[in-house]
């Protein structure tokens, strides 16, 4: 790619997108492409198709998606496995369609079996059976990630995907039933302490840019406790679900994006299907190779908070996958390392998470 490459950035708004088109910016690329979804419908085949027909693009990244943490991708099962393959088939086809030069898609780590051995490497992908409460979106991330694959064995195209841990950063989703679980968690943390210290202006403030269960900032104080007490937010604890036993590995979005530039520039194909005599599980993992559990987790974003209240677990809600920690021994050996530890990286989180509201509040 050069300053003056056609880039579109699908998901551009995102948490991820925003990061990586943020990335991009920085490096001096300048033709750059975005449409936020009322501009452009990623379901919609033939949307889709026109606005390839138009822009033309050179270079393709595949960051829109469909998703949520463990509430939502076991209850809108439907909707993530029918969204993410409607999103993948339109955009990988019409990149293809129209010859571009280079494609990066973006799955999961959740694309591993649920008893996968730990560090997870790439090579571990469809060797045992998935968690249940993810099956339907890691299938989805699957079968976009051996589109990719497949299109470069028949057709010789340069399709490369990448499965990013557990995200987190500016533009997050902080929606207490859609979200993950960090940006969840600051958002529970938050209003817990609002409550315990009845600051009834912070959660007016947080509630007035971001509604929650359809209670915004002009409700009674009645609404906001009852509608707090749904989500585990009482006045003298916090409940979160599962054990806390469950261990997680986060990366911060930046560090991400930096890493999909990093290999749209030094990367491709061929140098990741070396020495295969047959072609598969060529894609990338990106991570730390770090990971706490969601207990210590918990304990350290209160601190950072400020949040002196307890936390107490539900162990009749479901942990999820105990673990999914990755390898990223591959992508370390290509030349790139993160670089923000996860205590600076909240701390960056909930900073923005506050300025955010003051600006929009």
């Amino acid at each position: 790619m050069n300053e003056n490459s056609k880039i579109y950035v699908a998901g551009h708004n995102g948490l991820v997108g925003s990061a990586i088109w943020k990335n991009l910016q920085s490096r001096g690329y300048t033709n750059l492409i975005g449409r936020s979804h009322d501009e452009l419908d990623l379901l919609d085949s033939q949307a889709v198709k026109d606005f390839f027909d138009e822009e033309k693009p050179e270079y393709v990244i595949l960051a829109a998606a469909y998703v949520g943490g463990i509430i939502a991708n076991n209850t809108y099962r439907a909707d993530f496995i029918y969204r993410n393959l409607q999103i993948q088939n339109n955009v990988i086809g019409e990149s293809f369609r129209h010859k571009i030069r280079k494609l990066l898609f973006l799955g999961s780590s959740c694309i591993y079996p649920k008893e996968a051995p730990q560090p997870i490497s790439e090579e571990d992908l469809l060797t045992s059976p998935l968690e249940y409460t993810n099956e339907p979106y890691a299938i989805a991330k699957i079968a976009g990630l051996k589109m990719c694959e497949s299109f470069n064995i028949q057709y010789g195209t340069n399709y490369i995907a990448v499965m990013p841990t557990n995200l987190y950063g500016p533009n997050d989703n902080f929606d207490l039933e859609k979200s993950h679980v960090l940006p969840a968690l600051i958002r529970r943390m938050h209003l817990a302490k609002c409550l315990r210290e009845n600051n009834w202006s912070g959660i007016r403030k947080d509630l007035r840019r971001r509604s929650l269960n359809e209670i915004g900032g002009q409700s009674t104080m009645d609404n906001f406790v009852f509608t707090l007490n749904k989500f585990g937010i009482f006045s003298n604890h916090l409940e979160l679900w599962g054990t806390g036993r469950p261990k997680r590995e986060f990366l911060w979005s930046e560090d991400l994006a930096d890493a999909c530039v990093f290999i749209m520039e030094n990367v491709n194909f061929s140098d990741l299907k070396r020495g295969k005599e047959e072609v598969r599980n060529c894609h990338i993992n990106i991570g730390t190779g770090k990971e706490i559990s969601i207990k210590n987790l918990a304990l350290l974003t209160a601190d950072i908070v400020g949040y002196t209240g307890k936390i107490k677990f539900n162990p009749s809600k479901p942990d999820g996958t105990m673990r999914k920690l990755t390898d990223v021994s591959k992508l370390r050996s290509l030349g790139w390392q993160y670089r923000v530890e996860l205590e600076e990286g909240i701390r960056r989180m909930y900073n923005w998470y506050l300025e955010d509201q003051e600006e929009n509040g």
